[in-house]
């Protein structure tokens, strides 16, 4: 076999007991790139993300596809013994096990990670919560936007005049999934020296304030509060966002190089002269003076006339896409990272973003829909579960 075409992680045996996104993302990469990841879900419904938003296919919203595809499900009730001994003997032949469950409830359960990796040494335990696994709010549970509020993100976005605003995508649950791989992977590095496994935490604040690193660091160390620029850049002027005049680019000087190209292609060979902005510092003092007139100028334009003639000038500049725009964008699709999902005949076929590298230039493929709900029960010697209403049989 190719060794360029055998999953990294086959023979890999992940249990992820992970509800929404952060747990079922970490679960989705090591799927994608060949473990096996069984989805371990309450008998009552399953995870809640099956009904986050109108029913996709066989039932289940489009966000549970998204972060489950490739998995199998085994629904069991924690609650009880057999469920419990179900998850030992699953445990047992495991090597990773993740979960994002409520604070305390692990541990109620008597599955938190010393008791669970002292009954199964091997295993690589990663939990992921809310605000961590120490101090005052250990046992608070949270979301995204609540996480995005509290750090100190939600106030770094935008512009001077804006309101606090979160991300419009959900990077502190994605990004702390990622910290969970990262983690588990690790381990397993150095379980192949010891035969030992061990407890990875990470959590949505953290991954958080791991994002908010440059201004937190900027704040202890200088004492200097983050200006608030929307696409712009506190270090470098011009780097931002304009307008043309049928449609917004960005244009990022992040030297006094490029900005010289930038003023001969604009036709203002003068500026780079300018003893105002004739270096990125004297700029960042006098930003609102360039501004007045590069604004107006770049207003009297199409977008795409502009960008020829800045990448032709060696000036470093994007469109600001729609979403629609990006998709649909020969580079994106050259990447082959919007992926189609393997469904059986007759089933609604679909696509699903991929993940984000390749390995001996092959991107990892998905491996399937996301699974019913306990549609793997029998393989594991389990009662079925009868799906609730709304979800298929």
């Amino acid at each position: 076999m190719n060794p360029a075409s055998t999953p990294v992680l086959q023979d890999l045996r992940v249990l992820e007991l992970g509800q929404v996104l952060a747990g079922p993302f970490a679960g989705a990469i090591l799927s994608d790139l060949g473990a096996e990841v069984i989805k371990l879900e309450r008998v009552d419904g399953g995870d809640d993300a099956r009904r986050m938003g109108a029913a996709f296919t066989g039932g289940d919203a489009l966000v549970f596809q998204v972060f489950n595809r490739g998995k199998q499900s085994v629904a069991l009730d924690l609650k009880t013994a057999a469920g419990r001994t179900a998850l030992e003997a699953l445990a047992q032949e495991a090597d990773i096990f993740i979960h994002n469950l409520r604070p305390g409830v692990a541990a109620a359960l008597g599955i938190d990670g010393p008791a669970l990796t002292a009954r199964h040494p091997r295993l690589i335990y990663c939990e992921i919560s809310a605000f961590g696994a120490t101090g005052p709010m250990a046992l608070h549970p949270g979301y995204e936007p609540m996480i995005q509020a509290f750090s100190g993100l939600s106030a770094i976005n935008g512009g001077p005049d804006d309101p606090p605003m979160r991300s419009g995508a959900s990077i502190c649950d994605q990004g702390t999934g990622m910290w969970a791989v990262i983690g588990a992977l690790a381990l397993l590095q150095r379980r192949q020296l010891t035969g030992r496994g061990g407890v990875v935490s990470t959590s949505l604040l953290e991954t958080a304030m791991a994002w908010n690193g440059q201004k937190a660091d900027a704040l202890l160390n200088e004492g200097r509060q983050p200006d608030r620029h929307r696409s712009g850049h506190p270090g470098f002027v011009p780097y931002e966002g304009f307008e043309a005049s049928d449609a917004p680019l960005l244009i990022c000087c992040g030297n006094d190089r490029l900005f010289a190209k930038l003023a001969q292609a604009l036709g203002h060979p003068g500026w780079a002269s300018d003893e105002r902005f004739a270096t990125n510092r004297a700029r960042l003092a006098h930003k609102a003076e360039l501004l007045a007139q590069l604004v107006p100028l770049l207003r009297k334009r199409p977008r795409g006339e502009w960008l020829a003639l800045l990448e032709a000038a060696g000036v470093p500049c994007a469109p600001i896409h729609s979403l629609p725009e990006a998709v649909a964008h020969p580079q994106v699709q050259a990447l082959g990272i919007l992926q189609p999902v393997p469904v059986g005949a007759g089933e609604r076929p679909f696509q699903l973003t991929a993940l984000p590298m390749s390995i001996d230039g092959v991107r990892p493929a998905h491996r399937g829909a996301a699974p019913a709900l306990g549609a793997h029960n029998a393989q594991h010697g389990l009662p079925p579960v009868a799906p609730p209403d709304g979800t298929r049989p």
